[in-house]
C-alpha cells in the first residue's frame, strides 16, 4: 500500500515531471497543511526554477484527483492537505498561532445527524473542525 503522495501518484501511473515531483516532494511530512506560497517555497528549494504558476496547475489537478484537499477553514489563505483525499480526518485549529493538525476521526464521538424538516438528505462529507490552543502556544 503506497503510504506517500508521490508514490500514490505512481501507482495511478501520472506523468511524474520534475516540476509535479517538486510539488508533491513539497507535500510531504505529518499535519501538513500548507498555503500555495509555502508549497512553492518548498518546491523551489528542490528545484529552483519552479513557477508559482506551475505550483498552483498542479495543485488544482491534485485536487481535482482527489489526491489534495483544499483546507478552507482555517484563517487566511487555503490549505492544501495530501492527506485529505485519502485519509478521513478532522483537524484541530490553534487559534493563536494558526497551526493545523489532523485529527483521527475514530477518537472522537459522532452524534446521529438529523436535521428537522429536511426529509431525505445524504451526507457526502463531513468537516469537523475543533478550535483551541496547541501545546507551545499554551505553554508560553
Amino acid at each position: 500500500m503506497a503510504t506517500t503522495l508521490l508514490e500514490r501518484l505512481r501507482e495511478r501511473e501520472w506523468r511524474v515531471t520534475s516540476q509535479r515531483r517538486a510539488v508533491a516532494e513539497a507535500l510531504e511530512g505529518e499535519h501538513v497543511h500548507m498555503t500555495v506560497d509555502e508549497v512553492h517555497r518548498r518546491a523551489r528549494a528542490a528545484l529552483p526554477e519552479i513557477s508559482l504558476a506551475t505550483v498552483y496547475n498542479t495543485l488544482n489537478e491534485l485536487v481535482a484527483m482527489g489526491e489534495v484537499a483544499e483546507v478552507r477553514h482555517a484563517p487566511g489563505p487555503t490549505r492544501y492537505d495530501p492527506n485529505g483525499g485519502t485519509m478521513p480526518h478532522h483537524h484541530l485549529l490553534c487559534t493563536t498561532c494558526g497551526a493545523l493538525f489532523d485529527v483521527d476521526p475514530t477518537a472522537v464521538d459522532t452524534p446521529e445527524v438529523t436535521a428537522a424538516g429536511v426529509g431525505d438528505f445524504r451526507v457526502d462529507g463531513v468537516d469537523v473542525l475543533f478550535r483551541g490552543t496547541c501545546a507551545t502556544c499554551f505553554a508560553g
